[in-house]
């Protein structure tokens, strides 16, 4: 499972070359930030998620940055912040606003306009005015979803980690045991 792993991970040498983590300079040649430990994978992945979630730019190298910082997997947060891509993100996006919306209108909601009288209505308002109507009940979803799903992520990877570590070791005392 490991070799799999770091298959699909990206070299040392070819995040260290990447252009916006060469800023982390001599940072990213801590031996921790590479190995596969359980705790540094489930602290790199929660970081990749919490990122991917929370910041719509830049999330590579805050993730990257982040995990130098807390001495957790750099591969795994850089890989991890792929949660929102092109293809997830406006769901994502959706639902985040949507959650937050839902918390931040205790009220009930006005009632429904005719589509003409909507359409007029948003047209009427400035552009900067519609922006922070969305603006935060997305930034309460994101944060929401960031948090829920960074915390998740690390305590499922440190139970699967668990989890396969018991597996593997009753399987080797089964062996034994039928020899």
């Amino acid at each position: 499972m490991l070799d799999r792993l770091r298959r699909l991970l990206p070299t040392p040498d070819a995040v260290r070359a990447n252009r916006w983590l060469r800023w982390l300079g001599p940072a990213l040649h801590h031996p921790r930030l590479w190995h596969l430990s359980r705790r540094g994978i489930a602290l790199g992945v929660a970081l990749g998620v919490f990122f991917g979630f929370m910041v719509p730019i830049a999330q590579i190298p805050l993730s990257a940055a982040a995990a130098v910082l807390l001495r957790a997997n750099v591969p795994c947060a850089i890989a991890s912040t792929l949660v929102t891509n092109p293809v997830t993100f406006a769901p994502v996006y959706v639902a985040a606003w949507k959650v937050g919306s839902t918390l931040l209108d205790a009220e009930t909601p006005p009632p429904p306009l005719a589509q003409e009288e909507r359409a007029a209505a948003t047209a009427a308002l400035p552009w900067r005015e519609r922006l922070t109507g969305v603006g935060k009940p997305l930034v309460l979803g994101l944060a929401i979803f960031a948090f829920g799903a960074g915390t998740a992520t690390y305590l499922l990877v440190l139970w699967f980690w668990w989890a396969r570590t018991r597996w593997a070791r009753w399987r080797r005392l089964r062996t034994r045991r039928s020899h």
